[in-house]
């Protein structure tokens, strides 16, 4: 592998958070850990999904939790018998979950903007 592939693939292994209020308890938000958003993984999510690009569906969103929200310890958090329960929760918290783990961004990242 290149050096340049080197680094890429150490930058893909690092973890990235971010919260959601509306899954928390205790008032305290869920941490939701997350690699970055690969082409191979946007690959995936095209062919489940073949016009994502143009018209994201909220399935879609849910498939993108589901495929990359982890616990602090790098677990998974959710699981397919999950979709149905992600399937009706509230459409901003979807969206929200689904474009932040897209995105790759990190709270301390959106508190500096």
């Amino acid at each position: 592998m290149s050096k340049l592939g080197e680094r890429l693939a150490k930058r893909s292994n690092e973890l990235h958070h971010f919260e959601i209020e509306e899954w928390g308890e205790d008032d305290e938000p869920l941490i939701i850990y997350h690699h970055k958003f690969t082409a191979g993984e946007m690959n995936r999510v095209q062919k489940k999904h073949s016009n994502f690009l143009s018209n994201p569906t909220l399935e879609a969103f849910v498939d993108i939790i589901i495929l990359k929200a982890l616990d602090k310890d790098g677990e998974k958090l959710f699981d397919i018998g999950d979709k149905p329960v992600l399937m009706r929760e509230q459409i901003g918290v979807i969206s929200r979950a689904a474009n932040s783990l897209m995105a790759g961004t990190d709270t301390e990242e959106l508190e500096k903007n």
